[in-house]
């Protein structure tokens, strides 16, 4: 029995059942007419088109880049009513087509083991990565890091394509870019796409509101989620100062205020650029000292995808699905290195499911164990940065080995 656990077979049989179950879950609301958390919006959305203008006073202002309108839009083929039925399908077709690829090839094998590891994260996750475009974008980074060191180009490409759909992948594409030995004709691709999404916007009209999703967020404050909020968390739970959680209704999200609160927001913009730099640097620093190309692409990303979740002043639930598919493929590729920061995700993935969808309300309602446990999910991602930094640091400090004739 157990060995049979160890097939390809297997891990189709356990995507089945995962997904019918997050199938049967939205079925409660789509068999109704209704939608689930962010598909709300997304709906309203695609009913409305996309015009800012017009988008005055309804849920919330178009947040994304401009291909994300592709998903969204097609979930409503089959008309509002069924909206949330097509967005699960498309993302379980998604998932479906990261599964293959994770499990076919050279990876019959070794694709295994982190396939079953992606499954049991999309137990937790799967309430978000369901309801979200990270759901969307989560199978394309996989697909993408898995392509990365035998068709570059096709990564590339996958990589720019995800970054407009939602701009995470960024934190993928910057150190894949940097380690591989292709980067121009990477950089090409990549500029390649954004002249055709530039293109098709000029041609429907939107070109002047192509860059909205670069300001729509700018004037917001601390996301009760985010890393460096903890602390107005605490305040807000002992109440002092008139530390308090409240909801930001113009944008849809729950925000932290106290002593401090809006510097800290109009700081975490810069931070969140100096740790990308520096990241970047410490990518070329093992780089240039041999680093082996593969790992470094894995390992940086790992590294910059966290920057971007522990330096964000919005820090979202969802964000954590951006981790998966770096550790999927960090799996994939040598099981025993990536054992740890795979099993700190877990843990990420296990508290943030007790966070949302399972007790947000006492957490904006500042109940002290849920912020103990937002406190626990907040440490274990700052574990898991510091962990990145180490390894790659410890990349650029052993030289690669180089086979005898090569």
């Amino acid at each position: 029995m157990v060995g049979w656990f160890a097939t390809p077979a297997s891990v189709w049989w356990g995507f089945a059942v995962v997904h019918l179950y997050f199938l049967g879950w939205m079925a409660s609301f789509f068999l109704g007419g209704g939608t689930f958390s962010d598909t709300e919006q997304y709906r309203q959305w695609a009913m409305d088109g996309y015009n800012p203008a017009d988008l005055e006073g309804k849920i919330s202002p178009w947040v994304y880049p401009v291909l994300a309108q592709i998903p969204i839009f097609l979930a409503n083929i089959a008309g509002p009513g069924l909206y949330l039925l097509v967005w699960t399908l498309i993302i379980t077709a998604l998932n479906a087509a990261g599964l293959w690829f994770l499990t076919r090839g050279r990876r019959s094998e070794s694709g295994i083991a982190p396939a079953w590891w992606w499954l049991f994260f999309t137990v937790f996750m799967g309430y978000l990565s369901f309801a979200r475009v990270e759901g969307i974008t989560a199978p394309i980074v996989l697909v993408a890091l898995l392509y990365a060191a035998e068709r570059p180009v096709v990564a590339g490409l996958l990589l720019s394509i995800a970054t407009w759909i939602k701009v995470w992948p960024a934190a993928v594409l910057v150190p894949f870019v940097i380690a591989s030995r292709q980067r121009i004709q990477v950089l090409l691709s990549g500029v390649a796409v954004t002249a055709v999404v530039a293109v098709g916007t000029w041609l429907s009209g939107g070109l002047p509101h192509i860059l909205d999703f670069l300001t729509n967020q700018g004037e917001r404050g601390m996301q009760l989620e985010a890393t460096f909020s903890t602390p107005w968390v605490w305040l807000s739970v002992f109440n002092i100062a008139g530390s308090r959680m409240a909801d930001n209704t113009a944008i849809n999200s729950t925000e932290v205020y106290g002593p401090g609160a809006s510097v800290a927001a109009f700081l975490m913009q810069p931070l969140l650029i100096l740790a990308a730099v520096a990241a970047a640097v410490l990518l070329v620093r093992a780089l240039n000292r041999g680093a082996e190309r593969e790992e470094l692409v894995l390992e940086g990303a790992l590294m910059m995808v966290t920057a971007f979740i522990v330096f964000n002043k919005v820090g979202s639930p969802q964000f954590i699905i951006w981790l998966a598919p770096v550790i999927v493929a960090g799996l994939a590729h040598d099981w025993d290195r990536w054992k740890v920061p795979a099993a700190l995700l877990m843990g990420i993935a296990m508290t943030t499911f007790v966070i949302y969808p399972l007790f947000y309300t006492p957490l904006i309602h500042a109940h002290p164990v849920m912020a103990a446990v937002l406190t626990t999910r907040n440490v274990l991602l700052v574990v898991l940065l510091w962990w990145s930094v180490q390894r790659t640091a410890e990349l650029g400090r052993r030289p690669a080995t180089v086979p005898a004739g090569a």
